[in-house]
């Protein structure tokens, strides 16, 4: 059976929801012992369903990503898939165990299960089947189980360091298995205001850098950056507000309430896409804080960036929507569920940070997002649809076949 549309409607499911499963019951949360336990155990499984190489790969102090390569006969393309093994943890709320891996008649449960170890169990999965199938390829599959997507993509910055590439990639980050074909790059900046103060006696005389602040955070909210090269791009710019503190003074004391604030402080992120630059939105908040500090005259305002120290940002990604892997991607797709991908720099994946932009900007790599999960994403009792987990074996089982080509 070499039919990559009987190949795929004939998945073992139930082995498909024990792989996952199994993923959720490892508590690998990110820089924590339990990253590497389940590292280690992605290179037995890999070497259990028979790749050529499958390796632990070192990033950092104790931390390693888990690498597999099944290789081709040669004569086709390659493709790369990525996906990270590291977890937010548990919150409050939950009402099921969240290592527990419970699966019911919709879902699978668990910390992680959406963001990301569906996608990773998924092209796993999808790999195993056609092993276990007899199908031979012309083109390498590459598997990367990478660590530290939540301080930046340290893992797979540092495979692509190591040197791995293939002719495409599919990031498997949820997305309702979507096609998302360019999401932005992130920045965190700090604003500070500097107004007059005096007591509230006399606050017809004060510069009230608290009402300064209420007023700005809507006009930066509303903020698209003025080089974005096509309303696509447009559309992935966001500016947000996550934090102001404002009181006497750049100490913040907040013991005089009687008086009026002089002082506040906002830090924020924002969201910018492929070729447009951080340079050009810093001065796009510079713009918006000199209107104003001209509406508002004694008003002091400043904005700088805010890096986080030794970790990389993750850069914006795109790929062309007539790619060949986003048409191969698209056209599993259709033949898995009857009706055309949505693609395209959908939100809001499209403000999400991804693995995809190391993989494009730093490997050189084209490529495409598309993952299950994502509606219940990083929330008490995550969880992904069954369907959708099922489906995107299925999906990725199909595209493999396309893209590396059946011997």
């Amino acid at each position: 059976m070499t039919d990559p549309k009987t190949l795929a409607e004939n998945i073992d499911t139930s082995a498909c929801l024990s792989r996952l499963a199994e993923m959720v019951q490892h508590k690998s949360y990110s820089e924590t012992p339990g990253e590497r336990v389940l590292a280690a155990r992605m290179v037995e499984i890999m070497q259990e369903i028979g790749l050529d190489e499958a390796y632990l790969m070192p990033v950092e102090g104790d931390r390693v990503n888990a690498i597999g390569i099944w290789r081709g006969t040669g004569g086709g393309k390659s493709l790369l898939f990525n996906g990270h093994l590291d977890t937010n943890p548990a919150t409050e709320g939950w009402t099921v165990d969240p290592w527990e891996g419970k699966i019911d008649e919709s879902f699978i449960y668990g910390i992680g299960v959406s963001n990301m170890k569906a996608g990773d169990a998924a092209y796993l999965c999808a790999v195993e089947t056609l092993i276990r199938n007899g199908v031979r390829l012309k083109g390498d599959v590459i598997l990367t189980f990478v660590i530290g997507e939540l301080q930046g993509g340290v893992g797979t910055l540092a495979a692509v360091n190591a040197g791995l590439r293939a002719d495409y990639f599919i990031n498997s980050e949820p997305s309702d298995l979507q096609a998302v074909t360019m999401h932005a790059c992130a920045f965190t900046f700090v604003v500070e205001l500097e107004g007059i103060t005096r007591h509230l006696s006399k606050r017809e005389e004060a510069v009230d850098a608290i009402l300064a602040a209420c007023e700005l955070v809507p006009e930066l909210t509303a903020l698209t950056f003025s080089d974005a090269p096509s309303e696509a791009h447009r559309a992935i710019n966001r500016v947000h507000v996550g934090v102001m503190h404002g009181a006497l003074g750049r100490d913040l004391h907040e013991w005089r309430p009687p008086q009026v604030a002089d002082f506040v402080r906002l830090k924020g992120s924002g969201r910018y896409g492929p070729g447009q630059t951080e340079e050009t939105a810093l001065a796009d908040i510079r713009a918006v804080l000199d209107r104003l500090v001209a509406r508002r005259p004694g008003l002091k305002a400043t904005v700088r960036t805010e890096a986080s120290e030794g970790r990389p940002i993750m850069p914006a990604f795109e790929v062309a929507p007539d790619s060949r892997i986003v048409t191969a991607l698209n056209a599993a797709y259709e033949s898995v569920r009857g009706t055309a991908q949505p693609t395209g720099p959908i939100t809001p994946t499209g403000f999400f940070g991804t693995d995809a932009g190391h993989l494009y900007a730093h490997g050189g790599m084209e490529g495409v997002v598309c993952g299950p999960g994502g509606k219940f994403n990083t929330m008490p009792d995550e969880r992904v649809e069954i369907e959708d987990y099922l489906d995107c074996i299925r999906i990725y089982l199909m595209t493999i076949c396309d893209i590396c080509d059946i011997t």
